[in-house]
């Protein structure tokens, strides 16, 4: 046996760290990470012996053992076991995104001397047991294979790693035996060896796990699936842990969701809205947070299949009693029972957010804040589901600081509105401050502000909501009824010349220029057609590689600006003047900046507009 030692991958160096040092009062948890870790272990085993008979074990259990003479805890379980690669891949190193921004976070919060529970959120929660001990020592032999690993370390960069190549006494399996420190009260830190403690912690933090937990001849936890249990025998406590146990999310859950179906085709649900967002939800592949049972056997992690995409965020069980134990991904794809319930749990989500919009205000600002953009996701997808969707979503407005739903946005339409006026942009500011919502702010007509990329996208697929279309500020003709907003036509003649001229001077940018009626301050603004391309969505689309033709837009121009009626008066006096030209080119560059946009040329535009400048002073 060839014993190596191997260094941490950088940022599991640093969470060693941290947890070596530990900043988390309730060092507790450690234990819950071990008995998590292998009911996953034995859960995983079940499943690969529905296809592999050899795998099958009669009697799945995790063991604790204590020895308080050489202050050891060991957890000990008969699942699915580990290669020398998953060791190292699991444990050597964090192969997991959204850790730089978790050590940011946990930084953060021991600088402050705060003390968030990021553990289990951020899924690393082996690396707890360095809370609590001065080494940790780890076994293991996986199922079908001939050798086993052996794995230690004392969380100070580096650890040893060995094959055992005599499995005599290793069956399949893993053990964890953590090296406790001295029990220190003042720190928090617990004698681990007081079977009383243990006992304790099992029945607050896994009491639910469905293999028996031994601990001696006795078993420790009721193995109850909670999902079956009443409600009226179920504390809020007990579900918050078993959110904790299947999220490892540290915080309580936003709302319980609990759905019995009964008849031709039974199932139960337990859902959790978590009340933050998990980092890994705008990442490619992330998890979906809803684990399938058959007749309370564990199926797969992970089931897509079970929530639309833009409620992946929800975690939960859904337990069905008319499936196959040999049901794969694919099957799950095309079952009809399946899309059934996939139905009706997004539809039981989307109302348990109606109703906390409608009785709890601040958790549903709490969820909207968080989930909101995910939600929105949905808007692109199967058409039943926008009314829904569209019900309970909430957005930045022209009216005040507070997001607005759609009912209260209607609630307060102008006399005579019959369009949803909305304009997307990047931030907020930028486009609080555009020069399209000029003539809306100065007429009174309330605009939505859609800042989140998917706004872009879901605002060309949904046309209307509640039979009030939803109409672009910056796109099209502006139609502000009962005003005088259509320049008269003898100012359309008046300025006929210039709006030419223009047009043909800055031809390589913009398809027409045009007077505008949206504009009160500003002297000019860029527009599209009905149905062209906004800006941020054509940046998107070339971020992601597409090649898009050249997009020109329309020039619109306030003839009540100084600089407009300047340059119609100076036109006027000799269309070939100098300069006339290179004050077209400032005054398109001027409205491209307004809005967000990059210049072609910055460095000319810069050059022009010191000239002009210096010509004033």
């Amino acid at each position: 046996m060839t014993t190596e030692t191997l260094e941490f991958q950088a940022e599991a160096r640093q969470l060693l760290e941290l947890m070596v040092h530990s900043i988390y009062s309730n060092k507790d948890i450690f234990l819950r990470e071990l008995i998590s870790n292998a009911s996953d272990a034995l859960d995983k085993r079940r499943l690969a012996a529905l296809t592999d008979e050899a795998l099958k074990t009669d009697d799945p259990h995790i063991r604790l053992e204590v020895d308080e003479e050489a202050r050891t805890l060991t957890v000990r379980d008969n699942g699915i076991g580990m290669s020398r690669d998953d060791v190292v891949g699991l444990i050597g190193t964090i192969a997991r995104s959204g850790t730089a921004e978790m050590l940011r976070r946990m930084r953060a919060n021991r600088e402050n001397g705060e003390s968030a529970e990021l553990i289990g959120q951020f899924g690393v929660g082996f690396y707890a047991t360095f809370m609590v001990a001065d080494r940790v020592g780890l076994v293991t032999r996986k199922a079908g294979e001939d050798t086993g690993t052996r794995w230690e370390s004392s969380g100070e960069g580096t650890y040893t790693i060995e094959t055992v190549e005599d499995t005599t006494d290793l069956p399949v399996g893993t053990a964890v035996t953590v090296h406790l420190r001295p029990a220190d009260e003042e720190d928090a830190l617990h004698d681990y060896t007081d079977t009383a403690k243990i006992r304790e912690l099992v029945k607050k933090y896994s009491d639910f796990i469905s293999f028996p937990i031994r601990m001696g001849e006795s078993t420790l936890n009721s193995m109850k699936a909670l999902w079956a249990r009443p409600r009226s025998e179920v504390k809020d406590e007990e579900y918050s842990e078993f959110y904790r146990h299947i999220s490892h999310d540290w915080t309580d859950p936003l709302e319980t969701v609990r759905m019995r179906a009964e008849g031709t085709f039974e199932y139960e649900a337990l859902l959790f809205i978590p009340a933050r967002a998990p980092h890994d939800l705008y990442q490619q592949g992330g998890k979906h947070g809803v684990q399938l049972y058959v007749k309370r056997v564990f199926i797969m992690d992970d089931s897509q299949e079970l929530v639309p995409d833009y409620l992946r965020f929800v975690r939960g069980v859904v337990d069905a009693a008319d499936l196959s134990l040999n049901i794969s991904r694919e099957i799950l794809q095309q079952d009809r029972q399946i899309h059934l319930i996939r139905r009706r749990l997004a539809k039981k989500v989307l109302a348990t957010v109606k109703d906390l919009m409608a009785n709890d205000t601040e958790k549903y600002r709490t969820f909207w804040r968080e989930f909101g953009r995910a939600v929105k996701e949905g808007l692109l997808g199967e058409a039943e589901d926008r009314g829904a969707i569209l019900d309970i979503a909430s957005f930045a407005s022209t009216a005040g600081e507070e997001p607005t739903t759609l009912a209260e946005y209607t609630g307060r339409m102008k006399e005579g509105q019959d369009e949803i006026y909305y304009i997307t942009g990047e931030s907020r500011s930028q486009v609080e401050n555009s020069p399209h919502l000029e003539s809306f702010k100065a007429r009174g007509f309330e605009v939505l502000l859609l800042t989140d990329p998917v706004d872009e996208i879901w605002v060309e697929t949904v046309a209307e909501h509640e039979g009030h279309r939803f109409q672009s500020v910056a796109r099209g003709e502006v139609d502000l009824s009962a005003t005088d907003e259509k320049p008269a036509e003898e100012r359309v003649e008046e300025y006929a010349p210039l709006l030419s001229w223009l047009g043909k001077t800055l031809e390589e940018q913009v398809k027409e220029v045009r007077l505008s009626t949206r504009l009160t301050t500003s002297a000019a603004c860029l527009v599209g057609d009905e149905g062209g391309i906004t800006p941020t969505l054509e940046k998107m689309y070339r971020a992601m590689g597409q090649e898009l033709p050249p997009v020109k837009r329309i020039l619109e121009l306030n003839p009540d600006h100084p600089l407009v009626t300047g340059l119609r008066a100076a036109h006027e006096r000799s269309a070939d003047a100098e300069g006339l030209p290179e004050t077209a080119e400032l005054l398109y560059g001027t409205a491209l900046l307004a809005e967000g946009g990059d210049l072609a040329d910055p460095a000319r535009f810069s050059r022009l507009l010191a000239e002009h400048l210096a010509k004033t002073v």
